[in-house]
């Protein structure tokens, strides 16, 4: 699939590329994003190459893994996203927020967009989050993005090495008032 770009009323998410290597690198240097997301640690220029000159290229080319660079208007990155697919119908979304733009609602507004997008465009059903039992910032993006929290999986998350409990959760297209491409009868009592 070829990259797409979302607007937002502040935002715009693109693909990244070569042109974007130095900012990723610099947000990256950042010890909450190396502690809480699965971005290698420490985080070297070769990481932040690897990433935008390969690892989101090919995610568009072969369908896997749909990454959206965060920016404002100016062009300044804000943060990174990405809908992973796992299964047919199901993707996961990760995202981190660049420390200097945290709290103004950027990634929540982003997340929203991309779940929107992969509901429409992808015909996903269902949209999972996952972060490390702890992760207060990730888990407040997700609810506020309205992810329905479903509980804790034991041993659910590998982050560098170390399994460790996750908190998981779900975005529905009826969560965004959107159509599901097959019909869907949740558990009753």
């Amino acid at each position: 699939m070829d990259p797409v770009t979302l607007t937002t009323d502040r935002l715009v998410l693109r693909t990244v590329g070569p042109e974007d290597t130095d900012a990723v690198y610099a947000a990256c240097q950042d010890p909450e994003i190396q502690r809480w997301t699965t971005i290698p640690s420490p985080y070297l220029p070769e990481h932040a190459r690897g990433f935008t000159e390969q690892m989101a290229p090919e995610g568009w080319a072969n369908g896997s893994m749909f990454t959206f660079g965060v920016f404002l208007p100016s062009g300044e990155l804000t943060g990174m996203l990405s809908i992973t697919m796992r299964s047919l119908g199901v993707g996961e979304i990760g995202f981190w927020g660049a420390k200097e733009h945290r709290g103004r609602g950027h990634i929540t507004e982003a997340a929203v967009a991309a779940c929107r997008w992969a509901f429409t465009r992808l015909s996903v059903d269902r949209v999972e989050w996952r972060a490390e039992v702890g992760n207060r910032a990730s888990r407040a993006v997700a609810e506020r993005a309205g992810f329905v929290v479903e509980g804790t999986l034991r041993s659910g998350l590998n982050n560098k090495g170390v399994l460790r409990d996750c908190w998981v959760g779900s975005l529905l297209p009826s969560d965004l008032g959107l159509p599901s491409s097959a019909p869907y009868l949740p558990a009753s009592g």
